[in-house]
C-alpha cells in the first residue's frame, strides 16, 4: 500500500468579523473622504502596476487614531498572532514578547480598476481585509477577485493523464478569493498575488498590511 504524504504546503489564514457592520460603515466613509482629498493621503511612490481607477493610500493607516481604524487593527493583529502562535508552537508568553512592525494602507477601486501581480518584499506576513466588496456585475464572476499564484505552478510544464487532474493540496491551479464584508485573509508575504479587474457598481474597498517581527528578551534577561 503506497502512502501519499504532502511534504510542502503554504499556510493561509481566514477569519470573519461577524459584528463589524457599523465599523465597516465608518471605515468606508472615512476612506472615501480621504481618497477624495487626493495627494494628502495618497501613496507618493507606487510600485505595483495599477490604473487610475484604483486609489492607494499612504502606508501608515493603522497609526490613525480613529476608533474604527484601531478596532480593525486589533481584529487583524489578534488573528495574525493566533495564526503565528499555532504555526510556530508559541505559547502566550512568547507571543507577548513579539514586537510587530508594519505597513498598512487602503485601496478604493472603481469599475475597471485592477492591481497587477506582485508580492511584498521585506515582510514575513501580509493580510487583506474587506471593508466593502462593491456590487459586482452578475455575469462577471472574476470581478475583483484576489488571486494567489500556486508556487508549484511550474509542475504544469508537462501534463499527461497521470497529472492532469491532481486534487486538493497537490493541484497546480491558481486560487481565487471573492472577498466578503468583514473577511480577513492572511498569507506569507512572498506569495505572488493580484486583483482581477473590478466590474461592478460602487467601490471595492480593502485594507492591506505587511508585518515583520522581532522577539524581545524575556523579562529575567533584560
Amino acid at each position: 500500500m503506497v502512502q501519499v504524504t504532502p511534504f510542502f504546503a503554504v499556510p493561509f489564514g481566514f477569519a470573519k468579523a461577524e459584528s463589524f457592520d457599523a465599523v465597516n460603515g465608518q471605515l468606508r466613509e472615512l476612506f472615501l473622504q480621504r481618497a477624495a482629498q487626493g495627494e494628502r493621503y495618497t501613496n507618493p511612490r507606487p510600485l505595483t502596476q495599477r490604473n487610475t481607477q484604483v486609489f492607494e493610500s499612504e502606508f501608515q493607516v493603522f497609526k490613525w487614531p480613529e476608533r474604527c481604524v484601531q478596532q480593525l487593527k486589533e481584529f487583524c493583529w489578534h488573528h495574525l498572532m493566533q495564526m503565528i502562535g499555532e504555526l510556530n508552537g508559541y505559547e502566550a508568553a512568547t507571543l507577548g514578547r513579539m514586537l510587530i512592525y508594519s505597513d498598512s494602507w487602503f485601496h478604493v477601486t472603481r469599475r475597471g480598476g485592477f492591481f497587477a501581480l506582485h508580492n511584498h518584499p521585506n515582510a514575513s506576513w501580509s493580510g487583506v481585509y474587506c471593508v466593502d466588496p462593491g456590487k459586482h456585475d452578475p455575469d462577471k464572476r472574476h470581478s475583483g477577485q484576489l488571486s494567489f499564484v500556486n508556487p508549484t505552478v511550474n509542475s504544469a510544464m508537462f501534463m499527461d493523464a497521470a497529472t492532469a487532474n491532481l486534487k486538493g493540496a497537490f493541484a497546480y491551479n491558481i486560487s481565487h478569493v471573492r472577498l466578503e464584508p468583514g473577511q480577513l485573509v492572511l498569507f506569507p508575504s512572498w506569495v505572488l498575488h493580484d486583483v482581477k479587474p473590478y466590474e461592478g457598481e460602487g467601490e471595492r474597498i480593502t485594507v492591506a498590511f505587511n508585518c515583520w517581527f522581532s522577539l524581545q528578551d524575556p523579562p529575567d534577561k533584560r
